[in-house]
């Protein structure tokens, strides 16, 4: 059996995962608000979209880190996701919305009169979970199957990643789509007859939007330390050897990216429920350049490394847009120039840097 991560490893995520996943939600919930160790529910909702991001910029060390497709388009399985949640969450809302009536808001400002075809069904939690997961990678695997079939890879890639992101934002931006248009989905009330907005279900979201995190960690060491990784890794340093030898490799990078744009929408629909808005602007090109970021800034193909890369990024980006929101891409592209040229392996290779080797630490003990 292969151990997925060493001891030490494991002691530090379990450790990690105790003190985000049972210490926060405790001070949260049992806590009053002026007591000094309450955690305020603006916490509990940042580190919550954080944990999406975090999944997001695994999914992204996947297809990049470990077999060598850079996406600039991962933004859109994530708003797809997204928005495949949000149609569950606007049917949630029933005639509590400005106009008391069955439709949303947006349709009846437009004058519609009925729901289109592809709002069926969305009243259905279980539905909403299908739309969730069947959408980003039906999209993924039409897209990449016929990108893989005609072998584009390298730059060529990215930039036709890109512009479908592109496309897909402008389309959205369309009232006629159906789907909000500028505004998208905002204004939700209930998520599984519980107020979305209570701090019980604020702080469930968390736990499980965390929870989901650590699953798709070990999902994702499960794959990239067994065969099919082994497979992705030679695609990503030598594709063209691995086909003379009589692999498919069209197979395998296929399930990767389908499985990144699955794993990517999920993470969507746990984040729209705890920012409480979806629209267009979440396919935006510069996010899925962000993901790309997260990545680099952590160190691509570590796993570990993308996570932290989500987590301080958009802990700076946090800060940044309240203290100086002017400076933050001036900083943003400084910080990928730094990582590119002086730190390849990201956040993980400073700390490999700074940590001494246990070889060498034997070594000195060794020494009289």
């Amino acid at each position: 059996m292969i151990r997925l991560f060493p001891l030490s490893v494991w002691s530090a995520i379990l450790g990690v995962a105790a003190a985000l996943l049972v210490v926060l939600p405790v001070l949260h919930l049992a806590l009053p608000a002026e007591h000094l160790l309450h955690v305020s529910s603006f916490w509990i909702t940042l580190l919550g979209k954080f944990f999406c991001y975090a999944v997001v910029a695994l999914a992204m060390d996947l297809i990049w880190g470990y077999t060598g497709i850079l996406s600039l388009g991962q933004g859109l399985f994530f708003a797809l996701g997204g928005y495949g949640f949000g149609m569950y969450l606007m049917r949630q809302i029933g005639r509590d919305g400005v106009y008391k009536s069955d439709l949303p808001d947006f349709m009846v400002f437009l004058d519609w009169k009925e729901f289109p075809w592809y709002w069926a069904g969305t009243d259905q939690f279980w539905w909403a979970v299908v739309l969730v997961v069947a959408v980003p990678g039906l999209v993924a695997f039409v897209f990449g199957y016929l990108a893989f079939r005609s072998r584009i890879k390298g730059v060529y890639f990215s930039i036709i990643t890109q512009a479908l992101t592109y496309a897909a934002m402008l389309a959205f931006f369309r009232n006629d789509m159906g789907f909000g248009g500028n505004n998208g989905f905002t204004d939700f009330k209930r998520i599984l007859g519980f107020p979305i907005t209570a701090p019980e279900t604020r702080v469930a979201l968390y736990l499980v939007s965390g929870l989901y995190l650590l699953a798709v960690l070990v999902l994702a060491r499960a794959l990239v330390v067994s065969r099919f990784g082994r497979v992705l890794a030679a695609i990503r340093d030598q594709e063209s050897r691995l086909m003379f030898l009589g692999y498919r490799t069209l197979s395998f990078k296929l399930a990767v990216w389908t499985l990144a744009a699955v794993l990517s929408g999920i993470a969507g629909a746990l984040y729209v429920p705890q920012v409480g808005i979806i629209n267009p602007g979440e396919m935006s090109p510069a996010n899925s350049i962000e993901i790309a970021i997260w990545t680099a800034v952590g160190g691509r193909g570590t796993l570990i490394g993308p996570m932290l890369g989500a987590f301080a990024v958009n802990g700076a980006k946090s800060w940044f847009t309240v203290a100086f929101p002017q400076f933050w891409l001036f900083f943003l592209g400084l910080l990928f120039v730094v990582v590119t040229l002086w730190l390849p392996r990201g956040l993980i290779g400073l700390v490999e840097r700074i940590r001494p080797r246990p070889a060498a630490v034997a070594a000195s003990q060794a020494r009289p």
